[in-house]
Formats: structure tokens, sequence, C-alpha cells
């Protein structure tokens, strides 16, 4: 299959950990509406397009704490919190104590276009990039007619920034915060469906399911750009990733996977 030429549009997405004393972390996931363009109905994280006032922000010190140094990086989490904020209504990051009604008038806001540096500045506020840690980078390039190079982060929910969420209706029917293994298992069920990349990484949270594990797992991973293949295996094509990439699972029979 000839590999399209267009290049990738930059996202970002946000893979939120909710635990208790005991047992696996929940995540935040959204149900795509079936109208939209890419991953029309399928279950995934937060996230979405990094934009030109994200790389803004990213060069405006006085917005951020704990900013990693590389522009493209700063963008990638700027987009994501700015996303999952949008989506949601969930704050990561954000440093400052944000009540319910400023909340809703951001996300008012952002639906309307007003740039998130607008919104920070009028509240003189920062944002903590150190609490998006990166957790995977995918940029499939299999002809696809829109092609995404997408960032992964992960991040811990603090008690605070525990609210009633408010999916926004015209991109999600519905949210659920899940376990891995129960999205992967709902999805086994005919409960939901998951996309390649989404399945791939919910296998690698399950394998790592509390926080702190995942962190401890990230520190022996070579980051990598996660392009997949098709490749012919005892006459079945199926779609691969690297072995070297801390993924549990690496292929999936192409005929099985659900198209973007």
């Amino acid at each position: 299959m000839a590999h399209d030429p267009t290049p990738a549009i930059k996202a970002a997405t946000i893979v939120l950990f909710r635990q208790s004393d005991a047992g696996p972390a929940e995540h935040l996931m959204i149900e795509r509406t079936a109208s939209m363009a890419f991953a029309a109905g399928a279950l995934v994280f937060p996230g979405g397009r990094i934009d030109a006032d994200d790389y803004a922000i990213a060069q405006n010190d006085a917005l951020l704490r704990h900013a990693p140094s590389e522009t493209e990086e700063r963008a990638a989490r700027i987009a994501a919190v700015r996303e999952a904020i949008e989506e949601t209504g969930t704050a990561i990051g954000v440093d400052a104590n944000l009540s319910d009604d400023t909340i809703r008038e951001w996300r008012t806001a952002l639906k309307g276009h007003q740039p998130f540096s607008e919104l920070l500045t009028d509240i003189k506020c920062m944002l903590d990039l150190s609490r998006l840690v990166p957790f995977a980078r995918w940029c499939p390039n299999l002809g696809e007619h829109r092609r995404f190079d997408t960032r992964f982060y992960i991040a811990r929910i603090a008690g605070g920034e525990l609210r009633e969420i408010e999916v926004d209706t015209d991109e999600a029917s519905r949210h659920r915060w899940l376990t891995a293994r129960q999205a992967i298992d709902g999805a086994a069920a005919g409960d939901h469906r998951i996309i390649f990349p989404t399945m791939r990484n919910l296998e690698r949270l399950a394998a790592y399911s509390r926080f702190d594990d995942a962190l401890t797992h990230l520190a022996t991973v070579r980051q990598q750009t996660i392009s997949p293949q098709i490749r012919d295996v005892d006459g079945e094509q199926w779609l691969c990733i690297p072995e070297d990439a801390g993924y549990p699972v690496t292929r999936a029979r192409l005929a099985d996977v659900m198209a973007p």
C-alpha cells in the first residue's frame, strides 16, 4: 500500500489516572459521536489537534511552570490540557483553584475559539507542564486520508481536580471511567469499539495499572514514534508495531482492526 504523502496533523492525548488506595487506576474515556470524521463511534482518551495558540503559549515562559525545553513538546502538553478542559471540563496542570463556573466559562470560550492564552492571562494563572508525563507517540502512515502524529501523556488526577464530567456533546456521546482491563474486555464483548492505537495503549496500561508503576515502566523503555506496519504472517495480513516499545501485544490481524 502506498504511503500518504500528506503531512501528519500534530495532536495530543491525555490519559488520566484516577486511583483509590487499592486496585487498578481508572481512566477517563469518551465515546466519539458517529458523525466524527476520525474514529467515529470509538472509545478514546480526551485529546485533539495542537493549534497555533498552543505554540504561542509554549513560547511564553510567563504562562508556564516546569516546562520542557522543546517548543513542540511544550505545545503538545498545552494542547492536551486545553482539550481535556474543552471536552470533559477536567483541568489538569492549571496552577489555579478554578471554580465550576470558571470551568464552564472556559469551555464555552474555547468552543467559540477564544485563545487559551487569553483565558490564562485574564486570571493570571500558569500551567504546570510537569503534571503530564510522556507515555507514547504514534504516527501511522498507511495511506490514511487523514493522518495524525499524536503524543500520549499520562497524568495523575488530584482530589481537587475531580469534578462532575460533562462531555462536549458535539464530539462525544458519553464518557466512562474504566480500568484498562474493563475497556479491553468491553470491546471484546461488543460494548464499545476501540481503534488499534488505543487498544495497544490500553493493553500497556493494564500491565502497569498504577501511576507509579507506569512511571517505573517508562524509565525502562526507549521512547520512539510508533508507525504500524502491515506484514504477511502465514498467509494472513497483520498490523504490527515494534517489539521493543514497551507493548505487551505488538500485532493484530488486519481484518480485526477498526478503521479510524
